[in-house]
């Protein structure tokens, strides 16, 4: 297929490349942080093969990007890749008729016309509804991103807001919120600190550290990780944050926020399953 034929399968791999030329990672760099080649990510990027699930999670946790729209944009390119979102072709109208009469024909031939027509009607509709799901993903995110926005003022909110329920916060506010569903992790707002490049651990897992310019808090990632690692994040005060890597995180967690006032003080301690635990200063 061309690219004409596969918009989504395109628009994903423009997003993965946006998403690489933030990390500002080479194609050696990435195959070595991630469970795929140099050669795999070049066909990612280039739309030559379709990436893995795992591939475009991996890059979003790199990226500090909120895995969402990116995986919505997966899901249609999927459906493109492998054939199912391509439509069932109905049935050739009669000549001279814009609608297919099945009248003298044979039952079984208009039973197959009429099947063929309603699976035609659900893979549209099927198509149409996942395409509904990114733009309103891709709203959302843009509307989390412009500058200014808050939840305070109503007027630059939708009637039907797509945004997630929790609302944005500033350093105290945003201790023990989601990153992700505060806005906090939005693209342009999330800068690498502590560390100049993820940590890798004895287990081979990475560890870093975001700060958000816009909420004025921190939080830490861990990626590459086995099933039940623990990562806690913590800070003065006593304050702390702990995440276990459970099957449905394949591999990749994010700590709740902490306030982003003292980053000399907080740190981060990673604990391997069976392992031992190492902890690592931010600053």
């Amino acid at each position: 297929m061309t690219d004409s034929t596969r918009p989504a399968c395109a628009r994903l791999a423009q997003a993965l490349q946006g998403l690489r030329a933030r990390t500002g990672l080479s194609m050696a760099v990435l195959a070595e942080r991630t469970a795929y080649s140099k050669s795999s990510w070049q066909r990612y990027l280039n739309g030559d093969q379709l990436a893995p699930r795992k591939a475009v999670d991996a890059l979003c946790a790199m990226a500090g990007e909120s895995p969402g729209r990116l995986l919505a944009l997966w899901e249609l390119a999927d459906q493109e890749w492998s054939g199912r979102a391509q439509a069932v072709a109905p049935a050739v109208p009669l000549e001279g008729d814009k609608r297919l009469d099945t009248r003298g024909i044979p039952a079984d031939r208009a039973t197959t016309g009429q099947a063929r027509e309603w699976t035609w009607n659900l893979g549209w509709r099927r198509w149409v509804f996942a395409a509904a799901v990114v733009l309103g993903l891709a709203a959302a995110v843009w509307i989390t991103a412009l500058p200014g926005t808050s939840a305070k003022d109503p007027t630059q909110r939708s009637a039907h807001p797509a945004a997630p329920p929790d609302l944005g916060c500033q350093g105290q506010t945003c201790v023990g919120r989601d990153p992700l569903m505060t806005g906090c992790a939005a693209p342009g707002q999330v800068k690498d600190i502590g560390l100049k490049e993820p940590y890798r651990t004895s287990t081979d897992a990475l560890l870093g550290f975001r700060y958000s310019k816009r909420c004025h808090a921190a939080w830490a990632m861990l990626w590459r990780a086995d099933l039940g690692d623990v990562l806690e994040f913590s800070g003065p005060g006593g304050s702390s944050q702990r995440v276990q890597v459970r099957e449905m995180d394949e591999g990749s967690v994010t700590t709740p926020m902490l306030d982003g006032a003292e980053l000399d003080r907080l740190q981060a301690c990673y604990e391997p399953a069976g392992g031992h635990l190492k902890c690592f200063r931010l600053v």
